[in-house]
Parts: C-alpha cells; structure tokens; sequence
C-alpha cells in the first residue's frame, strides 16, 4: 500500500512498514531534527511540516499511519488526555479522514493511554472511527518480542474494507522467554533516575528508551553489567535497540545539538514491531473469536480488544506476536558506555535507601562498589574499569 506517515519522527513506522513491502508517499514532521533525519534516509519522499497545514492526502494513499504525540498520555509526561495541546493533534487524523476516508489507518501510542482519564480518551479516539465507519482492533506490542528493550506500545488497526482489522494485530502470540534475574551472569537495565517509588527493572533487557527532553537532556537508562560496571548505552546502541542502523539519527546534529538524538529515538517507534504489522496487513491472519472477553465495566481499557462493526469486545492476547532469538544484552552492545557519573550512582543510591522497594539480592551492594570506583583517584579508576573490562 501507499502509505502517509504523519508525526513521522524518524520514520520507524514507515521504515517496519517497508521492509514489508509498503511504500511511503508522504511525510509530515514538525520538528527540525526530525526532518533532517527523514531527509537524510528518504530524500525522494515529500515532507510537510505542520500537520495543521496538510489540506489533504494524495489520491493514492491506502494507510495512513501516525505515532501521534504522546506528551500528554505517558505517565511520565503531563497525563493531560488526549484532549492535551500535543496529542490533541490527532483529531487532524480526522479532520484528513473526513476529506477523504483513505481505508486503513494505523496508530501507535504509549499504553498508559488505556488507563488515562479512566478510558476517556481511548473512548473519544474510538467512537470518532466508529462515526465515520470505521472497524477498529488493537492491542499492546512489547518490543522485546525482537530486541532486548522492554517497550510496550498500542498499536491501533481501523479499515473500511471487508478485511478484519482483529486479523491484522489480534493473531500472533507467544510464550516470551524473559529470563530470571542473575546479576553474575546477565546484563540488567534500570533507571538510575528513580529508585524512591519504582524501578525500571530489565533482565538482560534496558527499560523503555525514553525521549528524553526537547531541549536536549538525554536521558539513557543504566545498565549493570555482568562484571559490576554500571554503564549507560551509547547512542548508537540505542538506535540499534529501536531496530535503526547505527547512526540513524546523526543527521539530526546538523540543525541542534547531539544529545537531542536521544529524544528522537525515545520517540520513535520500534522497526521491527512495525515490520511485522505492515507483514500482516500484507498477509492477514485468522482471527479466532474464542478470544472475546467482556470489556471491563470501570471504563479502563484491556490491553487488547476490537469492534466488529456491531459490538465491542475486549480480546484475551498477550504482547508478544513472537519472540526472536537475540544476543545476551551484554554482547548485543556494540559501543562502549559511559559509566554511570559518582553523582547520578550516589542519587539513585541515595532513594533506594529510603525507599521500601525491595531490590535483587547484591545490586545495592553493586552500585556501592561502582560508586567507590568513579570517587577514587582518575588514575586508579581507569585501571579498575580495564581490569573489570577484561
């Protein structure tokens, strides 16, 4: 299919989607580091900037797809709703759909989104398909289906053709194979940003990448690795870990500083997640009904569920549509990181000794031996990282 990728960022959606035989037609992007990404990687694709701005869709396009903003539907953002300044923005979706009702669409966005506003704002995205005819289905994507990064996202299907859009997102599923917790042997992602009330906890996986700040405070998770170093990944590892080559986002230092390219793969949408929609949107599965489940009754959203032009159905399917094989966390980084500051480690330990969390058995005692080693002498430090390196 043709498609049109608005709020495109740096095009993870539109790249999955390609690897699976669709084509971009059109772009739109806002944002200048963006656009110098996009322009870098597809030259020969139109890109509007303001989504605002945008009158209509080429004649051809058949899916229309969008990460539409999500500054106020994370839970780490203003949890404004989708009624919010920036996610609000994907009621031009519809204002597109009314000129014309291209017949797929595809949306990606975080999963707080379910629970936001006890459902409000998942109600409002949903009958706004259904008036214009719309059949919806979708359901939460963990990225580490593919890749050592645990991310879930809502990946929502809408048509207007004969096909079932449950057929597209509701028909692979897997048992994961997410490992136990061994600090000896396995590389373990967390953020040393938190540790008062909570801790993004990986097994031989980094937490959600996240986007960081628009004015360029990065913010890279922390990775304990099996030899007691606690790194935080490059940014080239974290490209690789959204499913991008390495180096994806350097055009964006053209037009503002280097730490920005963290926003824009905390941003982005994983590849691979996209590859296999755009496979299935290609080759439709069969859909079992077995699935349905009542909806909940609180108005919150299940992670899964679909419409099916008459009736509305909570859905029984896990997040993971497969589960490849990958490299250990620890060897899949390809670039050396940077060890976590004296400061940061000294913060972060600082919450979980007042925190009532409970901890794996010898990670504080971990990041205490890493915080010795970043206070000791430059001389001794950098001798104590190459022996703990070999």
């Amino acid at each position: 299919m043709k498609v049109a990728g608005l709020f495109a960022g740096i095009g993870g959606l539109e790249r999955g989607l390609e690897t699976a035989g669709h084509e971009t037609a059109l772009l739109c992007e806002i944002w200048e580091p963006a656009r110098a990404v996009l322009a870098a990687h597809l030259p020969d694709v139109p890109c509007e900037n303001d989504v605002r701005d945008l009158t209509s869709l080429p004649g051809d396009v058949e899916l229309l797809v969008g990460g539409f903003p999500c500054q106020d539907l994370s839970q780490a953002g203003r949890t404004a709703g989708i009624r919010g300044a920036k996610s609000g923005l994907v009621g031009e979706v519809f204002r597109l759909l009314d000129d014309r009702r291209v017949p797929w669409v595809v949306l990606e966005n975080v999963s707080f989104m379910l629970q936001l506003d006890r459902g409000r704002g998942m109600l409002t995205l949903i009958e706004a398909f259904e008036e214009r005819g719309y059949r919806w289905a979708y359901r939460v994507v963990n990225t580490m289906a593919y890749l050592p990064q645990r991310r879930e996202r809502v990946l929502f299907v809408a048509t207007t053709t004969d096909v079932d859009p449950a057929s597209v997102v509701l028909v692979d599923e897997v048992e994961p194979s997410i490992p136990e917790t061994d600090l000896d042997a396995r590389a373990h992602g967390f953020y040393w940003t938190e540790g008062l009330r909570g801790l993004g906890w990986a097994p031989d996986a980094v937490p959600t990448l996240k986007n960081g700040s628009t004015v360029g405070i990065a913010s890279p998770p922390a990775i304990l690795m099996p030899n007691g170093n606690v790194v935080t990944p490059d940014i080239r590892d974290a490209e690789r870990l959204q499913g991008f080559p390495t180096d994806w986002t350097r055009p964006a230092e053209s037009v503002g500083r280097a730490s920005l390219r963290w926003s824009l793969v905390g941003n982005a949408v994983s590849v691979p997640v996209a590859g296999w929609l755009g496979s299935r949107l290609t080759r439709p599965g069969n859909y079992q009904a077995a699935r349905d489940v009542p909806l909940p009754k609180n108005g919150r959203w299940p992670k899964a569920a679909r419409f099916d032009g008459t009736s509305r159905h909570g859905v029984s399917i896990g997040a993971f549509p497969t589960w490849q094989d990958r490299l250990p966390l620890a060897s899949f980084l390809n670039f050396e990181g940077k060890p976590l500051s004296a400061r940061a480690t000294r913060g972060f330990l600082s919450r979980t000794e007042r925190a009532s969390l409970r901890f794996a058995d010898g990670f504080q005692d971990r990041l205490r031996e890493h915080l010795a080693r970043m206070e000791a002498p430059t001389e001794g430090r950098e001798l104590e990282f190459a022996v703990a390196a070999e």
